[in-house]
């Protein structure tokens, strides 16, 4: 069913807010003949909504991704995000000190992050400071910060300083999106923030994403390629979807 064509923004973008959480996905044409208003207007509606966390663009369009709270977004590629984790599990046996982000992709690591003897983790994420403090031979801090309740994590300027002053062996986080051109982006310049500051006090950097993300564009820029020392995926490391990546830091 069409929709008229004299939609003001915001009703308009509440009724392609409605289409996407119905439809899941659509493409930029397809949206465009719903709501029978010019694709570049649909592009530049579909900017503010993945702004505001409810899109996210892949290729041929754009997916709903929220808003959902932290439980619903860890039930998504639950088992593309478990296979990851169990390859991060030898990375981190390298390391003393790591840094953790709050994403869903990480919170699976931090579940079976056990059996050490001496590991001094920092994370912004409250989900994962609750699965990990008081478990025998990690010693967890959580950041402080600003509480931002979709991703149970903390963000702001307090955040970011508090990583910045532990020096870590290595961080592990995830990302929104990851492409070959931009490298990995989020939706939030406060995400971004964070994970620039675990990047810049690590000697490696680990970025731990499902296969969906891949070839993706987030709103906001965060960590070019050059940065990132690994990459992880559930995918084998000799998958097609990952040779140009290869190129550029070293895959699993």
């Amino acid at each position: 069913m069409k929709m008229t064509a004299t939609l003001s923004v915001e009703v308009r973008r509440k009724e392609l807010t409605a289409l996407l959480s119905d439809m899941g996905f659509l493409t930029y044409e397809h949206a465009s003949e719903l709501l029978e208003v010019h694709p570049m207007t649909i592009r530049r509606d579909l900017l503010v909504l993945e702004s505001d966390g409810v899109a996210r663009r892949v290729r041929g369009g754009v997916m709903f991704v929220g808003p959902e709270d932290f439980r619903q977004r860890q039930g998504r590629n639950l088992q593309a995000k478990r296979r990851i984790a169990q390859k991060l599990l030898p990375l981190m046996r390298e390391s003393t000190s790591i840094a953790i982000d709050g994403s869903t992709t990480i919170f699976q690591f931090a579940e079976i992050l056990r059996d050490v003897e001496r590991l001094f983790v920092v994370t912004n994420g409250l989900a994962a400071f609750e699965e990990i403090k008081g478990r025998r031979g990690i010693r967890a801090f959580l950041s402080g910060g600003e509480s931002e309740e979709q991703n149970v994590s903390l963000v702001g300027p307090i955040a970011v300083a508090a990583i910045q002053g532990f020096a870590y062996d290595t961080c592990f986080m995830s990302a929104m999106s990851l492409d070959i051109v931009g490298g990995s982006s989020e939706s939030t310049v406060a995400e971004v923030e964070i994970k620039r500051a675990m990047a810049g006090a690590s000697r490696k950097v680990v970025l731990a994403v499902d296969s969906t993300k891949v070839g993706a564009k987030a709103m906001v820029r965060a960590l070019p390629l050059s940065s990132i020392d690994v990459i992880v995926t559930e995918l084998d490391p000799d998958d097609p979807r990952l040779t140009e990546l290869r190129a550029h830091a070293e895959v699993l």
